[in-house]
């Protein structure tokens, strides 16, 4: 699990997004004893089974997760223009959020469009806490709470458990940190050492990582969402 001195230090990480937001310094991103295992994005031997149409879909999502934790990303919450639909901040940078979108965006989903084309159906539906008074295409998809509201919309809201079994791979988990911000992250089919819990794929302010984190935060939410 995530030791508490590691969490403590991602306390102050969080400002603009309401999501896995900006610190004051951004941290670099560094590998966990599970990431070094995955080798890199262009290593012929990574996990491609996020393209294997034969595989279920939870499936090809963790495989999605893992070929995330393949790239060196900085930890940069900066509201930033972005293209649209399929848009993006630069490769290098984003916040937790981010990494969800790109596990999704890898098997043809593009949560900004999808998320920006709901709220503004139902706009009155999503949290209010940033002060907008309109969908935003550049930042909606990249807040926590956003996704949480579209995810339980659109898939499945499912029961928040103290099993690890009940996670599956390619399902996703919304986390409130000590002081109530939130956090996001995939679940994977990997495991932890003692085969009771699923690994995560998360982005905590290190950068992409697939770590035995699932109940080292409260748990806010749980989905699953298949296209």
């Amino acid at each position: 699990m995530i030791a508490i001195t590691r969490l403590a230090g991602f306390l102050a990480c969080f400002a603009i997004l309401g999501a896995c937001d900006a610190a004051p310094q951004i941290p670099q991103p560094v590998k966990s004893a599970a990431n070094a295992l995955l080798g890199a994005a262009d290593d012929p031997k990574v996990n491609k089974d996020w393209k294997n149409p034969k595989l279920t879909y939870g499936l090809r999502l963790s495989a999605a997760a893992e070929e995330r934790a393949t790239h060196q990303v900085v930890y940069d919450a900066a509201y930033q223009q972005i293209s649209y639909p399929n848009g993006d901040v630069a490769a290098d940078r984003g916040v937790c959020a981010d990494e969800v979108v790109r596990a999704f965006r890898l098997l043809g989903v593009d949560l900004q469009r999808l998320v920006h084309e709901d709220m503004r159906r139902a706009f009155a539906v999503y949290p209010k806490r940033w002060g907008l008074k309109a969908p935003d295409k550049n930042i909606d998809h990249r807040r926590v709470p956003n996704l949480a509201t579209f995810f339980a919309r659109h898939g499945r809201s499912l029961t928040v458990s103290t099993s690890g079994d009940d996670y599956k791979p390619g399902d996703v988990v919304a986390w409130a940190l000590a002081d109530g911000r939130p956090h996001i992250g995939m679940v994977t089919q990997r495991r932890s050492s003692d085969g009771k819990r699923p690994l995560v794929m998360h982005n905590i302010g290190f950068g992409p990582q697939i770590e035995d984190m699932l109940f080292g935060l409260t748990i806010t939410g749980h989905y699953r969402y298949h296209r």
